[in-house]
């Protein structure tokens, strides 16, 4: 079944290239979760001692990276597949009320907002009709509204964007590879990950304008795997 795609953007900042990662700059910053990792130490020879502190070099360094400090020669080329699966948008928690316990979180942990303020803000960034994504192998499956609408598309190319913060983030752009009715001409995916790496969840830009999608601040429709809850899905974003 058909379902029409308005030219929507949807987060981030500017310009637009061909394959391979191009360098812009940008007038606003992301405010999307940021991720880090640890990792477990087994005490003991000088061998686990080294092992350890390259350890903890490769966390502070992936952290960091999560956080959108990174140098451009760090920066690779991703295929689809790192976002395959099927997803579901987040928007339907904040709505239902379930996802109000991470705004109190983030207003009780040095948050520079109220929990109200949160939601209104996240609820804009957020929203979306597009309530589900299925990615497999080259092809998009959009649902929205109870239809759906599928397309292959092919990498574009990336761009490393830098923010008035000081901060950096990289968008991933896929072009449709035969126009159709219904389909965006790109989608641009942001998972605060510079190199190949399954996603854990992910913001997803969709348009017919490749810059101008470089361009949007408002709204990043977000996503999770399908089989995580509401919960769940709060409680992930509070780890984070």
């Amino acid at each position: 079944m058909k379902i029409s795609f308005t030219t929507g953007l949807n987060i981030l900042a500017i310009s637009s290239l061909l394959i391979g990662c191009q360098t812009s700059d940008s007038s606003k910053g992301e405010s999307a979760d940021h991720e880090t990792t640890s990792s477990s130490v087994v005490e003991g020879s000088s061998e686990t001692q080294e092992q350890t502190s390259e350890s903890h070099t490769h966390d502070a360094e992936t952290e960091q990276m999560y956080k959108g400090y990174f140098e451009d020669s760090q920066v690779k080329d991703r295929s689809l597949s790192d976002w395959e699966g099927d997803w579901q948008s987040v928007y339907p928690y904040l709505q239902n009320g379930t996802l109000d316990e991470v705004f109190a979180y983030k207003a009780e942990h040095g948050g520079d907002m109220t929990a109200e303020e949160y939601k209104e803000y996240y609820n804009e960034g957020y929203q979306t009709d597009v309530d589900r994504i299925v990615i497999q192998e080259e092809t998009v499956t959009f649902f929205k509204n109870g239809e759906e609408n599928s397309g292959k598309y092919i990498y574009d190319g990336c761009e490393i964007l830098t923010y008035d913060a000081g901060n950096r983030g990289v968008r991933y752009i896929f072009k449709l590879a035969e126009e159709a009715e219904g389909l965006p001409q790109y989608i641009q995916f942001s998972d605060h990950s510079i190199y190949p790496n399954k996603a854990s969840h992910y913001h997803l830009y969709w348009g017919n304008d490749r810059a101008a999608l470089l361009d949007e601040v408002i709204h990043w429709p977000t996503y999770y795997p399908s089989t995580m809850d509401g919960h769940g899905i709060g409680h992930e974003m509070m780890a984070h």
